[in-house]
């Protein structure tokens, strides 16, 4: 029977067909309470029953007043829960308000203590007063950006005994205050002002936390700041724990006379791969993270250098080959890491550096370490033409008062007169001939040869430890005096270099302008007068005489003039002649160079000997005779030998003076 027909069939009775539906669903109802038996009198009727819910609400309403209270709370009504909510609001506006009264109040006393024209004792009731209220709060005020600066200025201002106060309070929570972007620099202001005993237990407090704060951007900073202020004994506490696990766990196996690393090591038998692993660990998330400004660091870096293998070590040089140089070289062991990248960098690296440094040149060149950083690019790298583009032509624009400054004027005088000790410290010097001993040939060889010598001589266990002691007499041995490791770290000839750099760049042409326009500024200061006598001998070798001989005695022809201007007692500058600075340089262009000897007596001094023969003027006179150029003391025989006789000139040679 299809569906059409049922529907047909069932039409007529729909009454019947409800009554059935109807009685089907109460036996369905009958037969699934015969199923569910009740397990206690707890059991509810079904709900769709008024009796079952009145049941079910009597049955339960002594449970609500009984044991059910205790686990359960009671729906809150509508006007309970408003009211609830408005104590909790009431409760934290009462907080934020005693905080921010707190606040009010630590900031009006504040801009009171902190002005320049407040009487010491005022600035000493107020601050008094501020440490009171912010007493058993110190902790929590360090944090904030606002509260902590108040604290900053009391610290600065308070007595001793008050200062101890607050660092007594803070000592449990310095750690946790040294991450803290506004708290630390209230640490550093009381380590600033610590004492020696304060500062010893700070230290040690460290002790186990130096490398997880070198990997915090603000929690070096504390470390750094400790590192600075620590004695010797200290700063190797706090670098040994970066060498080795043994020496993070013990403190007492290193002393203070145990500066080096390699000393560490021979000492404490301790295993090069082992410390290399743990120093390698330390230094890779620092530099991943950037934080490369710190001294302590550049410390270890050295340090790293000195045992490390070909690999490392180049992994390194390739990680600092970029801009992060430039915020290393401001340290003393921080240029010596750039020297070191700019020496044993390949030509690819060695680029990266020069760009790093671009819109910099000049706050390195002024910079007491950073101008080694340039002093070694130029003795070193080949590409002229790059260096040229980015380094020389920043320095032209401020060439005059490079060649004034003490630092500014290295580079000038390293292209002029290269590695002269005249100029350099034997410090700079030394700096500039470090070498890394993995990556230096001339050390692998001396050191192997040595290595090899050991094992002859001494048993396998004596000539494994030393090793590392092999490599660092090679190191000793250096001398400030050998530049061959500058030479062999670039494939150009020296003169050519420097040629390239000097000359053909147009900053020679460009520093004799600035000779020939300022020369009585310049030879009266005590830095520019070095560069003006190198540029007007024509520099180390005669780099400048082919293509610039003539601008050279246009130069000379200044000084001469100068020379010439007549003695007056009005006038406020001293003559050049009378002059501690310039009489120096007139006397040593004199010996050195005979073309200026001749150009200055032509012009200034013949016929006016006499006038000149005494004070500083007379060592400029003398020099003539002391020449080495017999033309020279030929050209002037005649007119002092009388000076001479009468006993007024008496600065002769020994020589000449045997002759007489």
């Amino acid at each position: 029977m299809s569906f059409r027909m049922v529907v047909q069939v069932t039409q007529p009775g729909k009454r019947n067909l409800r009554a059935s539906a109807m009685a089907a669903k109460k036996q369905d109802a009958v037969n699934t309470n015969k199923r569910k038996r009740p397990n206690s009198e707890t059991h509810e009727a079904p709900s769709n029953s008024k009796a079952s819910k009145f049941v079910s609400s009597k049955k339960h309403k002594p449970d609500s007043l009984g044991k059910d209270k205790k686990n359960k709370t009671a729906p809150l009504t509508g006007r309970e829960r408003r009211l609830h909510a408005k104590e909790l609001a009431d409760a934290r506006k009462k907080k934020r308000k005693r905080h921010y009264t707190l606040e009010q109040e630590l900031a009006r006393l504040w801009e009171k203590m902190r002005r320049h024209e407040i009487a010491k004792e005022d600035r000493a009731k107020l601050v008094t007063e501020a440490l009171q209220k912010m007493k058993g709060k110190i902790p929590e005020i360090a944090g904030s950006h606002i509260s902590s600066r108040v604290l900053q200025t009391c610290v600065k201002h308070c007595s001793q005994a008050e200062r101890d106060a607050v660092f007594e309070e803070l000592r449990p929570h310095f750690l946790s205050l040294a991450y803290n972007a506004y708290s630390v620099h209230l640490v550093k202001k009381m380590l600033d002002n610590a004492s020696k005993k304060q500062l010893a237990g700070f230290i040690s407090t460290l002790r186990g936390h130096v490398a997880p704060f070198l990997r915090h951007m603000v929690g070096s900073v504390v470390v750094e700041h400790a590192y600075e202020l620590a004695n010797a004994a200290q700063k190797q506490e706090l670098l040994s724990e970066l060498y080795s696990t043994e020496l993070q766990l013990f403190k007492d196996l290193v002393s203070s006379k145990e500066s080096r690393l390699l000393d560490v090591m021979s000492k404490l038998g301790l295993q090069k791969g082992s410390v290399l692993r743990h120093m390698t660990s330390v230094i890779q998330p620092i530099l991943e993270k950037g934080i490369v400004d710190h001294s302590i660091l550049h410390r270890v870096l050295l340090e790293y250098f000195s045992i490390a293998d070909k690999s490392s070590v180049t992994d390194i040089i390739q990680q600092l080959s970029n801009p992060l140089i430039v915020r290393m070289i401001g340290t003393r062991d921080g240029a010596k890491i750039g020297i070191l990248c700019v020496k044993y960098g390949s030509a690819k690296e060695r680029k990266k550096i020069i760009k790093g440094l671009k819109e910099h040149i000049g706050k390195t060149a002024y910079h007491q370490y950073g101008c080694m950083v340039l002093v070694c690019i130029l003795s070193v790298v080949d590409d002229t033409k790059l260096i040229a583009k980015v380094i020389i032509r920043e320095l032209q624009s401020m060439l005059k008062e490079l060649v004034l400054d003490k630092n500014g004027r290295r580079p000038l005088l390293q292209l002029l007169h290269p590695s002269s000790s005249r100029y350099f410290s034997p410090d700079d010097l030394a700096s500039l001939n470090l070498s890394i001993p993995s990556l230096s040939l001339k050390d692998q060889s001396e050191a192997s040869s040595l290595t090899e010598t050991s094992k002859v001589s001494l048993g396998d266990k004596e000539s494994k430890e030393d090793i590392d002691v092999a490599e660092d007499e090679v190191s000793k041995d250096k001398t400030f005096g050998d530049d061959s490791d500058l030479a062999e770290s670039g494939k150009k000839d020296p003169f050519v270099r420097r040629q390239e750099i000097l000359i053909k760049s147009g900053l020679a042409d460009s520093l004799l302008d600035i000779c020939i326009e300022n020369v009585g500024e310049l030879i009266r200061s005590n830095f520019g007068k070095e560069v003006l006598y190198e540029v007007a001998t024509g520099g180390f070798d005669g780099i400048m005489h082919p293509a610039l001989g003539d601008k050279i005695n246009s130069l000379h022809d200044a000084v001469a003039s100068l020379a010439a201007m007549p003695k007056s007692e009005d006038s406020q500058e001293e003559h050049v002649l009378e002059n501690f600075h310039s009489s120096r340089t007139i006397r040593k262009l004199i010996l050195d160079c005979p073309n200026f000897a001749s150009t200055l007596w032509e012009k200034a001094l013949k016929g006016k000997s006499d006038l000149w023969a005494h004070g500083h003027s007379c060592k400029v006179i003398s020099a003539f005779l002391e020449s080495p150029d017999p033309k020279v003391q030929q050209l002037v025989k005649k007119e002092l030998q009388p000076l001479i006789d009468n006993g007024t000139l008496n600065n002769l040679k020994p020589k000449e003076q045997a002759n007489q």
